[in-house]
């Protein structure tokens, strides 16, 4: 038998014979042939008029069933259009930015590319870096310093030798311009030494950016600030634009230019942010307020300038903690401070005008701190123990006399010179201040009238212009 059903089949008996044709899609003609004895035709009307009658029910079928997808379709839509529309009112009403909203903003968030860290930090007004360092460059120098000192005793193959002899020690610096005329701001320790006791520079010269070499003469210097003045037989030069220090902003960005190193690598440009403001650090045994930055600052960047992202001075490059921090002997790196650009102006004025900085107050007393065991062995209260008294200062004309311990200045007890500094340090000449001495087992109150400190260069001026060391008092 055949897989397919049109294929004929053909039946036959012994009385007769007939032909059924079978397809597999149609019943619908059964036929006999009229010429053979027996036999007969057969049509079926019915399933021909069935077939016509369906035709048109089958096309309605199909035309309501897209008309019925058209209306729910459309029904979709606007319920869609209905809870969307009623999503960003709710959400209108109650304040918070709608999906509508927030797509919208990350369309544009996205189109517009996001800005770097140096814009994120830098300010409004703020200048691209190559500008601010080809306009700072011609304003920077180098400051080239020799100090002469006394070594006591050296040794060589004859022995010890005890005639002290000369020494020579060079130290290098950065400076910047503050006039068309010559003036030049540094800090003090570039042309004033501590470490070796070498003292004020026997020779001093800079170098600026044409790589020309000129000898500068010492204007003046502040060791309490760290702040000193040079000047040049120089005219035309491009001084340096000077900012508010005020306006800094803890985050922002600002750039150091030096000499790290000396002079091989003049006119390195470094950046960072501010880490801080006003930070109160104790350098050369001096309490500073300054202002701390991660731009990187080393050995020869002193008195540099520390730029805004306008180009405009804010700081004087001073101090970085290079030493090791706690007993752990961790590394310290990061911490650079400089000197803000505020205070240093009213300072670098007085220098100028001066030749010292007007206005702080003085006592005029030597003084020797008395810790608990020499309390208990002298039998005297621990506190600020006075050894001299200056001729005509503050001190003799209040009273004060050598042997009293002070034990407190303004109803604050001290311990330290460095505690009456401090509270002293916040009053100006000419104020009154009321000090409490322990005189022979008696507490006595003394009224002082502030005097003004002329320091010129590290040496009093009258007239306290001996040769003993002036106290800080």
């Amino acid at each position: 038998m055949s897989d397919n059903y049109n294929d004929k089949n053909t039946y036959s008996s012994d009385k007769g014979s007939y032909q059924t044709e079978y397809y597999s899609d149609k019943y619908n003609d059964i036929s006999r042939n009229e010429d053979n004895m027996g036999s007969y035709t057969y049509t079926s009307e019915n399933s021909s008029d069935s077939r016509k009658k369906k035709k048109p029910h089958l096309a309605l079928k199909c035309i309501a069933a897209a008309l019925a997808l058209v209306i729910l379709g459309t029904g979709i839509v606007q319920v869609y259009k209905f809870l969307n529309n009623t999503r960003d009112e709710l959400a209108e009403f109650s304040g918070s930015p709608s999906k509508t909203v927030l797509k919208q903003q990350e369309e544009v968030k996205e189109d517009e590319p996001l800005p770097s860290l140096i814009e994120l930090a830098s300010r409004t007004d703020a200048k691209p870096l190559p500008d601010i360092v080809d306009s700072i460059m011609p304003s920077v120098v180098g400051v080239a310093s020799t100090f002469e000192f006394e070594q006591q005793q050296s040794f060589s193959m004859w022995g010890w030798n005890s005639t002290p002899q000369t020494q020579q020690l060079r130290g290098t610096g950065t400076g910047f311009i503050i006039s068309d005329d010559g003036y030049i701001v540094t800090n003090a320790h570039v042309v004033y030494d501590v470490d070796y006791n070498a003292g004020e520079a026997v020779e001093v010269s800079v170098l600026f950016s044409d790589e020309t070499e000129h000898e500068a003469s010492i204007v003046a210097y502040d060791p309490d600030t760290d702040i000193a003045v040079l000047k040049v037989d120089e005219t035309g030069l491009k001084p340096a634009v000077l900012g508010d220090s005020d306006e800094l902003r803890v985050g922002e960005l600002v750039i150091a230019v030096g000499n790290p190193l000396g002079f091989d690598l003049f006119g390195t440009v470094t950046s960072g942010i501010v880490s801080a403001l006003n930070r109160k650090i104790d350098i050369n045994e001096k309490k500073m307020n300054l202002i701390q930055t991660d731009a990187a600052i080393n050995s020869g960047n002193s008195g540099g300038p520390l730029l805004n992202s306008c180009g405009q001075v804010i700081g004087i490059n001073s101090a970085k903690m290079s030493s090791s921090y706690s007993s752990s002997l961790a590394s310290v790196e990061g911490l650079c401070f400089a000197i803000p650009m505020k205070e240093a102006k009213v300072i670098i004025d007085d220098l100028i005008n001066y030749r010292y900085v007007t206005g702080r107050p003085q006592i005029g007393i030597n003084t020797n701190d008395i810790s608990e065991a020499q309390s208990r062995y002298f039998d005297i209260p621990v506190g600020v123990l006075v050894r001299t008294v200056q001729a005509g200062s503050a001190a003799d004309i209040a009273g004060i006399e050598v042997g009293d311990v002070i034990i407190d200045i303004e109803g604050e007890p001290v311990t330290t010179a460095q505690e009456l500094n401090e509270i002293k340090n916040q009053h100006k000449a000419g104020d009154t201040i009321t000090l409490t001495v322990c005189r022979n087992d008696k507490d006595i109150k003394i009224k002082v009238t502030l005097q003004e400190k002329k320091t010129i260069n590290g040496k009093q001026a009258a007239p306290f212009n001996d040769d003993s060391k002036i106290s800080e008092n």
